[in-house]
């Protein structure tokens, strides 16, 4: 879908774009196909796409993957979108609503079309998505809880591929000490590595967005870091250190763990009493995690 085209469609449908929604769409073929080609797909994959706009990546992701789910919030797209695509593979469409309630078609399909707010959406249906990988260009307002979201899903996506922010971006791939390092990072690193990313030019939307882009792509790691109560404590502590980033941590930390008890994990780690949180590596905030939980 080239830009003359997509502004064609946008006009012909008599739809006007909504800053609030994030709607900055993605035109630029050569971009396309390099964020699938990231995705490594297979017939035999399932896509998560979310945030599809007018289908440009959709298109993409049927002619590789097996099985696409896309979501989206604007009901003026999601028309557009079953119009565009109910000859697709001879699709059913699943369409559903914001507050939860849809018409399930009556046989598994190649492409589901849900009209929903995806973190919403995440944060309802717990499902097992470790077959998927999710390829999207996500809505900027809200790509980071939507990484979160799936990084601590019970069962989590083998791959993230995403366009976002280059802001966000730099936040997923940073390590210790790195001025982007943070609880983002922690959060999704606990459970995926990063792979690469690479820049997009904000001429490859419609809109222009205000911010520079990026894609990233994440693989889930093979084994856990951390299981049972580990991930929830680990969560706890990474919000805590990084609290006040300018504090020491063994010091925020004394407001949800014993004095001693944390004077005797930071020991055995040789971790300074004065360290910041932004210091400690993710393997250290594993490893005080698992001091922590430790009985005695």
């Amino acid at each position: 879908m080239t830009l003359t085209e997509m502004k064609r469609l946008l006009a012909a449908g008599d739809i006007q774009l909504t800053k609030s929604l994030g709607q900055n769409f993605l035109h630029d073929g050569n971009q396309l196909r390099r964020i699938v080609g990231a995705a490594v797909l297979t017939p035999a994959d399932k896509v998560l796409e979310i945030g599809p706009g007018l289908g440009p990546l959709t298109e993409l992701l049927l002619a590789r993957a097996g099985e696409v789910l896309a979501i989206e919030k604007d009901l003026r797209l999601v028309e557009f979108l079953r119009e565009r695509f109910a000859s697709e593979r001879s699709a059913d469409l699943l369409i559903g609503t914001v507050d939860g309630s849809r018409n399930l078609p009556n046989r598994s399909s190649a492409f589901q079309l849900l009209h929903d707010d995806a973190l919403k959406y995440l944060q309802r249906e717990r499902r097992d998505w470790s077959e998927w990988k999710l390829v999207a260009n996500l809505p900027y307002s809200v790509a980071s809880p939507i990484l979160v979201e799936l990084a601590q899903a019970l069962v989590p996506p083998q791959l993230l591929v995403a366009t976002l922010q280059l802001e966000v971006a730099r936040r997923l791939m940073s390590t210790a000490d790195d001025d982007d390092y943070g609880v983002l990072t922690l959060l999704v690193q606990l459970r995926y590595e990063p792979v690469e990313w690479f820049k997009i030019p904000s001429g490859c939307f419609f809109p222009e967005p205000e911010v520079d882009s990026a894609c990233v792509v994440l693989k889930r790691r093979a084994t856990p870091l951390l299981t049972g109560d580990g991930p929830a404590a680990f969560e706890k502590i990474v919000k805590r250190g990084f609290s006040q980033r300018r504090k020491m941590m063994l010091k925020l930390l004394k407001q949800d763990w014993p004095a001693e008890k944390l004077g005797g994990a930071f020991g055995q780690l040789q971790l300074s009493p004065q360290e910041r949180a932004e210091k400690l590596s993710l393997e250290q905030f594993v490893a005080l995690t698992e001091l922590l939980l430790t009985p005695g």
